[in-house]
């Protein structure tokens, strides 16, 4: 399954979100604003996930070079 935004409805990315972020709760913090604002983009059409998580790791990747 592809979860491209020129693959998917607006629906789809919606539930794509919603049980990542189900699953990724169990036994994590809940996801921060920002990134809940970066979800919103893919789930409006506006980034694609790859993107989005490219976004979200990059502080982690700076702080260990």
């Amino acid at each position: 399954m592809s979860f491209l935004i020129k693959d998917t409805t607006k629906e789809q990315r919606e539930k794509i979100v919603k049980e990542g972020i189900a699953l990724s709760t169990l036994d994590a913090l809940p996801p921060t604003t920002e990134a809940m604002q970066l979800f919103r983009k893919y789930i409006n059409g506006e980034m694609e996930l790859n993107d989005i998580i490219a976004n979200i790791l990059l502080p982690y990747k700076t702080a260990n070079v």
